[in-house]
């Protein structure tokens, strides 16, 4: 009888071994398909996508820039806004509320260059501290239909840059999506903060090549005047401190009204926050915004992020515990290449091939920190630009 009891225990242990390794085996595979439908799905659509002609647009343009405390920044950017080679558009300068020298720099500019037009935005008790409700009074002030934003530390990387994101306006595009990348230098902040951005750039272009745009960046975007009245402008979202440019996508892309931009023409170049501590808060910032996007967009982007993260995990603990080499390794291999060719074309595509090589060890870091900020977010949530 005891032994009946023994052998009866050592099967029941065998089963429920045998059982987690199947659900270990099931979850990874399940993980590797919803991986690959991602990248083979949606974000090939994006990375090897060519640009296309469009014809050329000459309507008049507001070229829309808030600055607050900017002025060493302007003094760079407002010379070369006017060397583009675009035959109409007016230069709409924001100051909001700077306590630097932002105000007298643009009003020097005034003298130069007829085209600019000065909104000064002072302190109001109720919007304090709020980016939208400057944005929205220079969007007022604005002359032309047709909206181009950049921020005040961007730089256009060529003179046709007005032009190329011009050019995808058409009866049926009203919004245009661009590439806003960061200068690039040897620290691995830099690096680090540039493949963040090559990753979100990825995803954003990708759901919009797949007609499910859901984001825009303020350092690159346009739009028509019509569009943000048709909005009420951020009402929807006006007690949010960020997400101009994100959250009014969010709200108001389609499949039918929005473009994508991948001409390299249109690509900007912003100075990336230069300690951990400053990209940290501006990381917060953005997942903040995000937890506002349609109930639809959070499923995808959170299943890509969750899905990533089980990777890794499932990766480990199969390799450990459920070990068949024939199938395993082949399936980690699969989703290797293919997140490197995506990666390596992509990275082609918007200038960044020197972050390829650290693809690998880039996306575990990112993973974990993102972790972090989604955790921390929980606990305390930023509020000012």
């Amino acid at each position: 009888m005891q032994l009946l009891w023994q052998i009866a225990r050592k099967l029941r242990k065998q089963i429920t071994i045998s059982t987690l390794q199947n659900i270990l085996l099931l979850s990874f595979y399940g993980v590797i398909a919803i991986q690959l439908c991602y990248y083979l799905g949606v974000f090939s659509l994006f990375c090897w996508a060519k640009p296309k002609p469009s014809p050329e647009f000459t309507k008049p343009i507001s070229v829309i820039i808030c600055a607050k405390n900017e002025g060493k920044n302007l003094k760079r950017l407002i010379p070369l806004l006017f060397k583009q080679d675009y035959p109409n558009f007016e230069l709409v300068v924001i100051n909001d509320n700077s306590s630097d020298e932002t105000l007298e720099v643009i009003e020097s500019f005034l003298m130069l260059y007829p085209h600019i037009k000065l909104v000064d935005v002072k302190e109001n008790e109720q919007f304090w501290g709020n980016k939208k409700y400057a944005l929205t009074l220079g969007i007022k002030a604005a002359s032309c239909e047709y909206l181009l934003f950049t921020d005040a530390d961007c730089k256009p990387n060529s003179t046709h840059w007005i032009s190329a994101m011009a050019s995808q306006f058409n009866h049926d595009k009203q919004i245009v999506i661009g590439y806003g990348g960061y200068k690039k230098s040897k620290t691995f902040l830099n690096k680090l903060i540039r493949y963040e951005t090559l990753i979100t750039a990825i995803q954003y272009f990708g759901y919009a090549k797949a007609g499910v745009p859901y984001m825009g960046v303020g350092r690159n975007m346009a739009y028509k005047k019509n569009l943000f009245f048709e909005a009420n402008g951020f009402i929807k979202h006006m007690k949010i401190k960020s997400g101009d440019d994100d959250l009014f996508v969010n709200q108001m892309a389609t499949k039918a009204n929005t473009a994508v931009c991948i001409s390299q023409d249109s690509f900007t170049t912003s100075l990336p926050k230069t300690t951990f501590k400053e990209w940290i808060n501006q990381k917060k910032r953005h997942v903040s915004t995000a937890t506002f996007y349609k109930p639809f967009h959070k499923f995808l982007l959170g299943l890509f992020y969750t899905s990533q993260l089980l990777f890794w995990i499932l990766s480990i603990l199969v390799l450990i515990f459920a070990f068949k080499p024939l199938v395993i390794l082949p399936l980690i291999g699969i989703r290797f290449l293919i997140y490197y060719l995506i990666l390596y074309a992509s990275a082609k595509k918007l200038q960044e091939k020197d972050l390829v090589f650290l693809g690998f060890f880039l996306e575990i870091i990112l993973l974990l920190i993102q972790l972090r900020i989604f955790i921390g977010n929980k606990f305390s949530k930023p509020t000012h630009w």
